[in-house]
């Protein structure tokens, strides 16, 4: 009988295994199919895949079990295979490597570092499906790997502690930082591993052995750390000729492996891009290898432990006070007055004077802020980050721009918040976007990396310091972010628990789609009562009949009353814009009454009206700090 892995790995450093995903990729296996689901259709490759690994010296051997959840299998209708998979793996691991090597059952994350469209209790529910699965099987050990937040991983590992004493290993995927994803220090988030009852701790994927070593080299010297386990991919990769390619060889991982030995890993392995020649590389430079009393070589604790970390990592963890705001912002405003933020797009082409124009002339209105959409409703438009800039610097006006999920991954998000945060731009509206296929160009791909509560999330962690990766920044921004809330609908309580989400991810303000019913400005008062945050109601003023049945009828997240239709009905040019006008100002009475925070959108660049509603609000609310300019004519 073999020893507890744990005992082994006091003596010893073991060989873990190479990729399988990748693996089968060059084997042939498309990209978009289960690999799990080949444990039930292909047992005989996934066997052999095991045995190679097993006869290059791999005595670590990880199920082909990684995405075998309920969540990831349901992808491919399979989520009711989960029990029948997770045991074929491990059989399958099992009959095909032999006595000495120690089978661990491997558990990927859920969320994949994503942060979204799974809730918490269903990750709990569908980890916990696995584990138990898994637990029932001859497994020597369970293998939590590439989780990216420490969250999630506690999840996992306290379910399996209150099922089993059985070793757990515990991996993050790491670019080679000082922090997880969610921005919290590696040795920090070691402890609290520990301290729930791991036994080995390390890293694997997302990077290749360079910026494994940094960060094994973090948290090397940390006192009374497990044994650590480094699972590198090889390298970063390439796409040639529509195939993948990893470009680090079996010499050079035999080369690092010894590296990582010295400074504590005793399980060493390979992920994405390794095949049974890097593991026949490693092994042979393991071969003798004998672990200093203590773990970490001396040479390593240097590295690690007495090495002073990087600088952005202290920036991160002080308790630093942010630099107080030059003005005041949108928030602090409508806490003690009414407040205007008015709404104009860019344009649609090269030429901005028309709207370099509007700004100015809302900036003499005396509005709060400008707010720039982000190419709303999937049409192509101006850079908003640019045309916020030049407000800001030519004009004088606070700029608040859109951040739609649908245009940008999360590395374009987050190099878009970093040039923000560059230009001075801090007031953001975080919204979903309309899908790219119902617009000007319908060929495009629609993004969603993230979902509105996770931009609004990632967005506040770069006010930590702290960069999407988990990366520290060495400055933290400042953003004042926004949420956006259609109150047009038929349950409006469950609208509303949908805004609380918002809140808890973070926003600071909401702003509301356009509201048409006077009445709906009490009834949403009274639905948000309890909120601690202020809302700004939306009011676009018509410009014709045209235009009202066209958002009625079209636009999503737009609802027009039965008398706001009549009224506009067959009206156009300088008589539909008054008559929208005038119904906007009937709006406005009706929304000062319950709410300080104003937003209005202008249609068609047609800056004449809001400016005119601006003027109105302020007549209203008796701002005899501003002077009352007469209207102009609406054309």
């Amino acid at each position: 009988m073999k020893p507890d892995l744990r005992e082994i790995l006091k003596g010893r450093v073991l060989v873990g295994d190479g990729a399988m995903g990748t693996y089968l990729y060059q084997m042939g296996f498309p990209v978009g199919i289960s690999y799990e689901e080949l444990n039930l259709l292909k047992p005989e490759v996934i066997a052999d895949v095991h045995r190679r690994y097993y006869d290059a010296g791999a005595r670590l051997i990880e199920t082909n079990t990684f995405s075998a959840n309920r969540e990831k299998l349901s992808k491919y209708g399979l989520e009711q295979e989960v029990e029948a998979i997770n045991r074929a793996g491990v059989e399958l691991a099992r009959k095909a490597v032999g006595d000495d090597a120690y089978v661990v059952g491997s558990i990927g994350s859920i969320r994949a570092g994503k942060r979204k469209n799974v809730r918490t209790a269903k990750v709990e529910e569908d980890l916990r499906q696995q584990i138990e699965v898994l637990l029932d099987t001859p497994v020597d050990g369970l293998l939590l790997e590439s989780f990216y937040d420490l969250e999630e991983l506690l999840i996992a590992l306290k379910t399996i502690r209150q099922l089993s004493a059985i070793p757990v290993i515990c991996q993050f995927a790491s670019e080679g930082t000082g922090n997880t994803q969610d921005g919290v220090p590696l040795e920090e988030a070691f402890r609290r591993l520990m301290d729930h009852g791991a036994d080995i701790v390390g890293f694997n994927c997302r990077s290749g052995p360079n910026a494994l070593l940094r960060s094994l080299e973090k948290v090397a010297g940390m006192e009374g750390a497990p044994p650590f386990s480094i699972f590198p991919n090889a390298g970063i990769p390439d796409y040639v000729d529509g195939r993948y390619t990893y470009a680090a060889t079996p010499e050079y991982f035999a080369e690092t492996a010894r590296k990582f030995a010295d400074l504590g890993a005793r399980i060493i392995g390979g992920c994405c891009g390794t095949t049974p020649e890097h593991i026949e590389a490693m092994a042979r430079s393991l071969a003798g290898y004998t672990p200093r009393e203590g773990g970490a070589a001396a040479d390593g604790a240097e590295a690690g432990a007495d090495a002073p970390t990087e600088p952005g990592i202290a920036l991160v963890r002080q308790q630093e006070a942010p630099a107080a705001p030059a003005e005041p912002t949108i928030v602090d405003l409508v806490k003690r007055r009414h407040t205007v933020i008015v709404e104009l797009d860019p344009p649609r082409d090269l030429d901005i004077a028309k709207f370099m124009q509007g700004a100015k002339a809302l900036k003499e209105a005396h509005a709060d802020a400008l707010t720039m959409a982000d190419n709303s409703l999937a049409v192509t438009r101006m850079s908003n980050l640019a045309l916020g800039s030049l407000v800001k610097e030519k004009i004088g006006i606070r700029p608040l721009v859109h951040i739609a999920c649908r245009d940008r991954n999360m590395i374009g998000t987050q190099s878009h918040m970093m040039g923000l945060h560059a230009l001075g731009i801090d007031h953001v509206l975080a919204v979903t976007g309309d899908p790219a296929r119902f617009g000007d160009l319908p060929g495009s791909s629609s993004v969603y990396d993230l979902t509105s509560f996770e931009i609004i999330r990632m967005i506040k962690q770069l006010n930590e310091g702290v960069a999407f990766s988990g990366k520290p920044l060495k400055k933290k921004a400042g953003f004042i972010v926004g949420a956006a809330f259609n109150p047009n609908v038929k349950y409006l309580d469950k609208a509303v628990q949908r805004l609380e989400r918002k809140i808890g991810a973070g926003a600071d303000y909401i702003m509301t789609q356009p509201i048409y019913d006077a009445e709906m400005f009490g009834k949403l008062r009274e639905a948000t009562r309890h909120l601690d945050i202020p809302i700004f109601v939306g009011i676009m003023p018509l410009a014709s009949g045209n235009n009202a049945e066209y958002l009625h009828n079209e636009v999503p997240g737009i609802q027009l009353s039965d008398d706001v239709r009549q009224r506009m009905a067959g009206l156009s040019g300088p008589e539909g814009r008054s008559m929208g006008v005038q119904i906007a100002k009937e709006l406005l009475d009706a929304a000062m009454e319950h709410f300080n925070g104003i937003y209005l959108m202008t249609p068609f660049l047609a800056y004449e009206m809001t400016v005119e509603l601006t003027r109105y609000v302020w007549e209203k609310a008796g701002r005899s700090d501003i002077p009352l300019v007469p209207a102009r004519k609406i054309n």
